[in-house]
């Protein structure tokens, strides 16, 4: 229950009791309902870089070149001024210094990234908090038109080089990389890439290939292990020993005799293709007892579309699965197996996903900001939200279908700013959200009422001044970056997803 709105009583408050144990985090993150962003400064003169995103511990803001070349590392810093006089207080004009970008944030070094012929992939980003370690990626321009070589899928784009960088981003200093030659990584919004502790997982779309690399504290980028044409490190040794003794023994056939038979290295499907289909073909001889049931499902179940199963490639799901059937695999890297299998449109996996929302974007054991994103799993008020969402959906296996499409979720891609907290504030996830994307702007402020205190306003965002934009330019998309400790929050306003921000806004407490 609300206490008090002053900050003086709540802290006194906070010296003579003890919370309930286990609830001291989410204790003093209700001090956020007194520390709110409760002052814009409108069009701030900003440097002409591409803003990117906060780390998760609020230590680094990073950004990059226009060019996509450089990157760019700021340390934000508390606005500070002073002023004469003896009615110095909130009602006092801020210096005109104020309007400038350098007030809030301090730049700390510009390091080339990419080389002459690549360019940065400006959506890409994963933070190592424990180490302070940046991830960043650089790849040259996408062919289209790729030739398929040996291994690869066709009707896949093609980089000719794609490079995964590890920085130190206290210093800019580059402590490694990894290069993929003549290969596909989706990279946007961090889809193709995911990190968890010391291990990146990264996914080769071409070569249908997961790579998993760890992160040494020395800064070295290590492979440990690449999952797709084979599944354990001894795979490889033990079929092409088994490849070279077949050879042998076929020395002693005619030479004219073999000509028409396919390559014994590519007769073989990949190593977690056939994983899949001996799980698909286990469950479904599972269903039935009697050995006549059993096979005539066999037949209708499996070997009918048993071409379908050996065409399935590894994508990111999307929204546009109507036409083609999809599915989510679960696989276990210690023991080599899948363990589940989902159709797109699955019940189980769809009720798995409601209550269990926190498991499927585990976050690293080091991350304290990033456990209190809420969820419709973590949190009442995002769950009424889902399922009156799903109550007023016309077709539940298309809602479904819709929810299950963001699987699996991005990595990073959810900001932790306790403004965000739906314990404590209530906001309208239609104009702003934890995620962040350009949205649709509206002339109209966006509100965050409180949760606990009678669903009072407790501070508003506007992306323009009350009457009109500073500079009378129309403005159509929106987008916001926020501190996720400070009461800090940057708002971008862009004329078209593809152009620039026309204006940027600084919102802070006062």
């Amino acid at each position: 229950m609300f206490k008090t709105n002053n900050v003086t009583s709540r802290i006194f408050e906070r010296q003579i009791r003890t919370p309930a144990p286990g609830t001291s985090v989410h204790s003093a993150r209700r001090f956020y309902e007194n520390l709110v962003p409760s002052f814009t400064i409108y069009d701030v003169e900003c440097p002409d870089h591409s803003f990117f995103k906060f780390t998760d511990d609020g230590q680094y803001f990073v950004c990059f070149s226009r060019n996509r070349q450089d990157l760019i590392v700021y340390r934000p810093t508390w606005l500070s001024f002073s002023c004469k006089g003896e009615d110095c207080d909130n009602n006092q004009e801020l210096p005109p210094q104020v309007k400038r970008f350098e007030s809030f944030f301090t730049q700390l070094y510009v390091k080339p990234l990419a080389s002459c012929n690549e360019l940065i992939c400006k959506d890409f980003f994963l933070y190592m908090e424990s180490n302070q370690f940046g991830i960043f990626a650089t790849s040259t321009a996408q062919i289209q038109d790729a030739r398929g070589t040996d291994g690869a899928i066709l009707g896949v784009p093609s980089f000719e080089k794609i490079t995964i960088h590890l920085f130190r981003l206290e210093d800019g200093f580059k402590l490694d990389e990894k290069v993929f030659h003549n290969d596909c990584v989706n990279l946007t919004h961090n889809m193709g890439a995911f990190l968890y502790d010391d291990l990146l997982a990264v996914v080769s779309l071409r070569y249908q290939t997961i790579h998993i690399l760890q992160i040494r504290d020395s800064g070295n980028l290590v492979d440990v292990q690449a999952i797709g044409a084979y599944c354990r490190e001894d795979d490889e040794l033990f079929i092409n020993s088994s490849s070279q003794l077949a050879g042998n023994r076929g020395d002693l056939v005619d030479n004219g005799t073999n000509h028409d038979q396919p390559n014994s290295n590519n007769s073989f499907l990949s190593g977690i293709k056939q994983r899949l289909l001996s799980f698909i073909f286990r469950e479904i001889w599972s269903e039935e007892t009697d050995q006549t049931q059993r096979v005539q499902c066999l037949k209708k179940k499996f070997y009918f579309h048993f071409q379908d199963y050996v065409d399935l490639v590894i994508l990111k799901a999307s929204r546009n699965t109507d036409q083609l059937p999809a599915f989510f695999a679960v696989y276990n890297m210690e023991t080599t197996e899948i363990v589940a299998f989902y159709q797109n449109a699955a019940d189980e996996l769809y009720l798995l996903f409601e209550r269990f929302c926190d498991h499927f974007h585990a976050t690293s054991i080091n991350s304290m900001y990033m456990n209190f994103i809420s969820s419709h799993s973590n949190n009442i008020h995002a769950l009424e939200q889902l399922k009156s969402m799903k109550n007023k959906a016309t077709s539940i296996s298309q809602f479904v279908k819709k929810m299950l499409s963001s699987l699996p979720l991005n990595c990073q891609s959810m900001s932790p700013s306790p403004y965000f907290d739906q314990s404590l504030f209530r906001f309208d996830e239609k104009l702003i959200s934890a995620t962040n994307r350009p949205r649709q702007s509206t002339d109209h402020p966006i509100r965050f009422n409180s949760r606990r205190q009678g669903d009072i306003l407790k501070f508003k965002i506007k992306t323009g001044p009350e009457f009109g934009s500073a500079d009378g330019r129309s403005k159509k998309y929106s987008h916001f970056l926020f501190h996720p400790v400070w009461p800090l929050a940057l708002s971008f306003i862009q004329p078209s997803l593809f152009l620039p921000p026309s204006a940027v806004n600084i919102h802070f407490r006062r």
